[in-house]
């Protein structure tokens, strides 16, 4: 079922209920969403290698909230974390924030995001450097989700971390002994005393009941492929499969979700609120959700590349992925872009 057809049917209501609440980047999402492959979003004009037949295709929003874009883009992050792969063990590290913190984030969400970023990647990096532990440099795959299973606002971030370090003086690999990395406990314990600490600094107020005790979650992955790909699900293409959209009756949608003991459950709520669930989820305009740090960072080429060479690693050539190419429902053979309608304004390809 088509999120563009839920919000031309439940918009008009979903602005009235939650009008004050809707943010500048949550309304861009739905107009690019409502606009992608109609009319209004561009035209592309195509034509058969062959046979000479042409015919006209509406271009898609590119919108990372539109569940059918990014396609190729979350490929191409996938080709580009591969040529970062080490033969080594990994681990994945979740961070979560309590829920007495969710509606102070959610009011200020670049701010804190930033300063979640900031203060689960400072914690990991210094349990790294500890000469009573790695002694080493770090490097971090982090990626920020803020939704839960259910898509309930939950947000926390995941870090990708491989079984080592690098000591940049002694030009030397440290490898990670046993399958065990940091500490959960401790990891919590630090990350959330530099996480408030941080809030204070910013000029927030810390909620009265916000608890002490908070979660860190640390799990040996096997090898680092596995869990890319698992994080890299929601990176472009917003926070719902359509094919998990599976009614609209009337005024309630239901959808289906795999829960944490892989279990299909369902869901169904009026059809604004479905909205309200699923646009809640979009980013701030320029936010990035997805960042590397340490050896893995992208001004770090040099130091990746030493780490590569110590383990000998052996890379092969990426070749460039290329765009779906149009064929033609008369021959089958390619077509080649001819003019490109962007507004009223026509380009030649």
């Amino acid at each position: 079922m088509q999120l563009q057809s839920l919000l031309t049917q439940y918009k008009k209501i979903f602005t009235k209920k939650y009008g004050q609440r809707i943010t500048s980047e949550q309304r861009q999402a739905m107009y690019a969403i409502q606009r992608c492959r109609g009319p209004g979003s561009g035209m592309l004009q195509v034509e058969c290698t062959q046979c000479e037949h042409s015919q006209w295709q509406a271009l898609s929003c590119g919108h990372r909230s539109c569940p059918v874009c990014q396609n190729h883009e979350t490929s191409q992050w996938l080709d580009r974390q591969k040529q970062k792969l080490l033969p080594v063990d990994y681990f994945m590290v979740g961070f979560t924030l309590p829920y007495q913190l969710r509606e102070l984030v959610r009011e200020n969400q670049k701010i804190i995001y930033n300063l979640f970023f900031n203060s689960v990647t400072s914690t990991l990096k210094d349990f790294g450097l500890n000469p009573d532990k790695l002694d080493a440099e770090l490097g971090l795959t982090t990626v920020l989700h803020s939704h839960a299973r259910n898509l309930d606002y939950h947000p926390h971030i995941h870090v990708i971390v491989p079984g080592g370090g690098v000591n940049k003086k002694r030009k030397q690999w440290k490898k990670l002994k046993g399958k065990y990395l940091f500490n959960e406990f401790a990891l919590a314990s630090v990350f959330r005393a530099r996480f408030i600490a941080a809030l204070k600094e910013a000029g927030f107020t810390i909620p009265k009941k916000t608890p002490k005790k908070w979660v860190a979650n640390v799990r040996h992955v096997g090898r680092g492929l596995p869990a890319l790909k698992y994080l890299s699900r929601y990176l472009y293409r917003g926070v719902i499969s359509e094919k998990n959209i599976i009614a609209n009756k009337d005024g309630q949608v239901t959808f289906k979700y795999t829960d944490n003991n892989k279990k299909t459950q369902t869901r169904t709520l009026k059809g604004e609120d479905f909205l309200q669930l699923i646009f809640q989820h979009v980013l701030p305009k320029g936010f990035r959700r997805v960042r590397d740090y340490g050896f893995l960072h992208a001004n770090a080429k040099k130091l990746l590349a030493l780490v590569q060479l110590i383990l000998q690693v052996h890379l092969e050539e990426i070749v460039p992925r290329s765009r779906p190419v149009f064929k033609c429902r008369h021959c089958q053979s390619p077509m080649e872009i001819r003019n490109i309608i962007i507004g009223s304004r026509l380009e030649s390809g």
